[in-house]
């Protein structure tokens, strides 16, 4: 008989429905728990928590407990929350990437801003990324996002956290172990390439994020080189510290 779900899990991405990532960890989280699979029809890598505005969205269901959106990973978040799907969710879980999510690229990573929806639920929200376009050791990444997913519904309670898991592409006996990482901070983003010219406008494409700025220790991007699990614990609260409220008031001359 099936094992008594754990937790019902709303699993997304930003690399589309169809992408083997998310479809490796959907079996995978599907051992343990109630999963329910809503991501996006295309590729929407970069799209940070960008939400569809007043824009129709298409929402499919392809199979049981599976559907695609017409929108981005954001809106796929939110209207698994609040429409799609019947029963509570517990958590968002969003991955795996197909491509590493490290430093700086959480601003922009789609992947990242499909799980900042999930912070005000029963548990942390979490986003996987592994360190490879095509990768090789997907079962075993899978089951072990598997493993943090349950480790990190043991954290407190906590609205302003967000866990960002990346991976090294390699099999188990080549994994040394498990971090926590700080954000790698990163150089001047390469400058975007012109692709061509028509007419008076000219087209561009964005290529990677800037290099690894030097003398960095205990980072993400640090772990992946050195063959470890990188886990980032990210916090939301964006206001800034209070203990310096003070300075912040004699500087604008208010209260």
């Amino acid at each position: 008989f099936l094992k008594e779900s754990l937790m019902n899990i709303l699993l997304t991405n930003d690399d589309g429905y169809k992408a083997s990532g998310i479809n490796q960890l959907f079996k995978t989280l599907c051992t343990e728990h109630k999963v329910f699979l809503i991501a996006p029809r295309e590729n929407c890598s970069g799209m940070s928590a960008a939400i569809s505005l007043r824009k129709e969205i298409k929402v499919e269901e392809i199979s049981d407990n599976i559907f695609s959106v017409s929108g981005s990973p954001a809106d796929c978040s939110y209207l698994g929350l609040l429409s799609v799907i019947p029963e509570p969710i517990d958590m968002i879980v969003s991955g795996i990437n197909l491509g590493a999510n490290l430093g700086e690229d959480i601003f922009y990573s789609g992947t990242v801003g499909a799980a900042i929806a999930g912070r005000r639920l029963n548990y942390v929200p979490v986003a996987f990324s592994v360190a490879a376009y095509n990768p090789k050791n997907l079962t075993y990444i899978a089951e072990q996002s598997l493993i943090i997913t349950n480790q990190v519904s043991k954290l407190p309670s906590d609205q302003n956290l967000l866990v960002n898991v990346n991976f090294p592409d390699l099999p188990s006996s080549k994994i040394k172990g498990v971090r926590i990482t700080s954000l790698g901070k990163r150089g001047v983003p390469d400058t975007p390439d012109l692709i061509r010219r028509e007419d008076s406008a000219k087209f561009y494409s964005f290529g990677p994020s800037g290099a690894l700025l030097p003398d960095q220790v205990g980072t993400d991007i640090q772990a992946i080189e050195q063959s470890y699990i990188s886990i980032s614990i990210l916090d939301y609260n964006l206001s800034a510290n209070e203990v310096r409220w003070d300075l912040y008031r004699e500087v604008f001359n208010c209260e």
